[in-house]
Parts: C-alpha cells; structure tokens; sequence
C-alpha cells in the first residue's frame, strides 16, 4: 500500500479536533485512506455506500449517528447531508478535551457552503486529499518541495529526459488506471469523465436543457486552458454558451475537484478573493491529457498544451506537498496592470512569499526571471526569492544586488 503524505496530518487533526473532514476528488484514495486511519486507531468504519445505511442516514439521521458508540468514520458524508445536524449535536455534547470523534469523507466540498460550514463552528478540520504525488509514488515522502523551496535546501536529482516528463504529465496520479495498459487506461479515464463527472453533476447543480452536451464541450475546453487566466466572456463565446451558466457550471466543477480556481496575489488580502484575475488549473494532469487526446510523449511535446500542462503539474505537486510540509503555505498567481506575471507565488505564514516560474525546457536565462522582479519590486521586503524550476539538472544562482534568484531542477 502507498503510503500519503497527508496520513500524519489526518492524525494531527483528529487529535486536535472532534470533527475532521477529508474531502477531494473521486477515486483519490480517501477511502483507502480512511479505512487505514481507522484500523490504526480502532474507529468504527460506516460506508454510505452501503444502501442500508444510507437508507438509515436519510430516514433517521440522529438514530442513526446516536447509534455509535466510540470514535467513527462517515465514508462517503457528501451522499446525507442530512446527518450534519446530527454530527453537531454529539459534537456539541461531547465532554471537553474530547477529540477525533467523527473522520468524514466526501467527493463533495459540501462544507464550503455557509449553511453547512456555520453548523460545526470551531469543531471540524477540513482536509483535502488530491490524487498522487510523484514523492508518493517514490516513496520519498521526506522531500517535500514546499519546505526544500522555503528553506533553500535543494536536493540531488537525478536526470529525467523530456520524454520521461512528458510521461509523468500524461500518467497523473489517480491510483488506479496507473496500473493498466495505455488501452485499459483509456478505458478508466473514459468511465471517468462519463460515470463521475457527468453523472455526479446533477448531483450538484439542478440543470436543464442538454447539460451532458454543454459539459462534454466545457471540460476538455478547460482542461486545453489549464494554467491560464479565467476569462468567462472568452469562454462563452468560444463554446457558445451563457455567461451565466458557464460561471454556474465551473463552481460546481471546481467543487468536484475537476478544476482549482487559484486567486492572483495582492499585498491586500481583500482583494485576493475576487475572481476577476483567477486561473484555472485541472487538478490532475492526467485526466487533462485523456480530455485532450494526448496518450504519448511525443504527441504531448509537440503539442501546443506541454507548457500549460507542465505548469499545471507544478502546481498540483506543490499543492499536494503543501498539506503535510512543515511550512504552512497558501498558493497564488501574479500578475499586474502592465501584464507583467508570475506562474506561482507561494505565500508563507508570516507575510513573506516565494515566486515560482515553471519552464519546461532544461536551459534557463535572465530573461526567465523578468516577471520574479517586477514581483519583487512590488512585494519589497516581503519577497523572500525567486525561483524558476526548470528540468535541467543543476541549481544555478541568478541573484542581483537586492533579491535571491536561483534556477532550480524540478525533481
């Protein structure tokens, strides 16, 4: 069995809270998970994927939670919503000092909304787990690319050819089609798309009309403007759709962990939440290529997508590694009124940031590094260095007079 990054941390929060909630998309592994979690700490294990009790969460919600005596794991929370209320009252009953009493999971970031949010005030962690990172895979769980980014500690790497990073694109890291044959693959991430995100959806969002037809248009249509600026009058008129229902639809898709909307970096914080300067990344670079018809190396490194999708990649392993680095961190994009931008920029819990650039070539120059000073000249002292991964093989310094900059190696 692999092992997760996040499985300490899951530990961490049911040892500090009486409620966690593990949520991301379907088919990650949080069952797995889970399941583990709950051998190791001897948690009562109920699946809603079981009809009966299912049926039973429905029918009798208090019943049923009032049901379990010790410490539980809910499988699959987002199909009863009606057991929030539920869950509230034995959390709100339990003596103090109590903890880790209900592990949660879902496909659905059901607790974002602020109905069901405001219902377990200060009790629940919210957790997400994506699907693999390549240190999973690896099994090398101690570089973590956050903390080696904060801490400037860069570890040997070994060289990987364009070839062998365009394969790690195209396999992304859903645990089960990496298994299969390129065929069976196919096979998987077409059940995917058809099983789970079409069929999910009206779980989510009441649509009309022909809404299959819309989303078999919009998904692979954003999976081809991963890592770029969100701009929904551009989508409307490209796809033909209205502006309306393309917001509507990308809210329910970033709630199904299909896309991550990521906010550009302000010194404001306020201003940060607007989506007006967003970019959308695909969660998984796999099921991005399987959207696009991509299948092999080569057809992916002719492509007009390998940069975008390379970016993506980054963001999505710095996101991984971010909910069980020691450093806490939350990520952004940058760019500012005279277009000058930023891939990524990696805000630290004092204030301070790191900005990223991701360049899938293994040569690197100044020139890459334009956009890392304008971030630093308009952070000031809050900018810590400037960082552009690239797939060469040594870490080379670019500093001027007033700021770090290096080129480093993605491992």
């Amino acid at each position: 069995m692999i092992t997760r990054g996040l499985e300490n941390t899951v530990d961490e929060m049911l040892d500090a809270f009486r409620v966690v909630y593990l949520t991301g998309p379907r088919q990650a592994g949080k069952s797995t998970l889970a399941k583990r979690i709950a051998d190791q700490r001897e948690m009562d294990y109920l699946s809603l994927d079981d009809a009966a009790i299912r049926h039973a969460a429905e029918t009798d919600p208090h019943g049923l939670v009032n049901s379990i005596d010790g410490p539980a794991v809910i499988d699959e929370f987002q199909y009863a919503p009606e057991l929030v209320h539920a869950v509230k009252l034995v959390s709100d009953g339990l003596a103090p000092n109590t903890f880790g009493k209900f592990l949660l999971t879902g496909s659905s970031d059901i607790f974002k909304s602020a109905r069901v949010s405001e219902a377990l005030p200060g009790h629940m962690a919210r957790l997400e787990l994506w699907p693999l990172a390549r240190a999973e895979l690896t099994g090398n769980l101690e570089l973590n690319w956050v903390d080696a980014l904060v801490e400037s500690d860069w570890p040997n790497t070994d060289e990987k050819t364009r070839d062998d990073i365009a394969q790690i694109i195209i396999d992304g890291g859903y645990p089960e089609p990496r298994a299969k044959s390129g065929r069976a693959q196919k096979a998987w991430f077409d059940s995917y798309v058809q099983g789970r995100i079409l069929k999910d959806f009206e779980e989510y969002y009441t649509a009309r009309g022909d809404y299959v037809g819309k989303l078999n248009a919009l998904v692979p249509y954003l999976a081809g403007r991963t890592a770029n600026l969100l701009k929904y009058a551009s989508v409307s008129n490209d796809l033909d759709l209205n502006d309306h229902t393309v917001r509507q639809y990308i809210d329910v898709l970033e709630q199904m962990f299909i896309l991550r909307r990521l906010s550009s970096w302000s010194k404001n914080p306020a201003k940060r939440a607007t989506t007006r300067m967003s970019k959308a990344h695909m969660v998984d670079t796999g099921l991005a290529c399987h959207l696009l018809g991509i299948s092999s190396p080569s057809q992916l490194l002719r492509s007009q997508y390998y940069g975008s999708l390379f970016e993506t990649f980054v963001f999505t392993e710095l996101f991984k590694h971010s909910t069980w680095s020691q450093n806490v961190v939350r990520l952004y994009h940058y760019r500012d009124k005279r277009k000058n931008e930023v891939d990524l920029v990696m805000e630290l819990s004092d204030g301070s940031i790191i900005g990223i650039e991701c360049k899938a070539s293994q040569s690197v120059g100044p020139d890459d590094f334009k956009g890392l000073h304008k971030l630093a000249e308009f952070a000031g002292d809050r900018f810590l260095r400037g960082v552009v991964l690239y797939t060469g093989t040594r870490v080379l310094p670019f500093n001027d007079k007033s700021h770090e900059m290096m080129a480093v190696p993605l491992t």
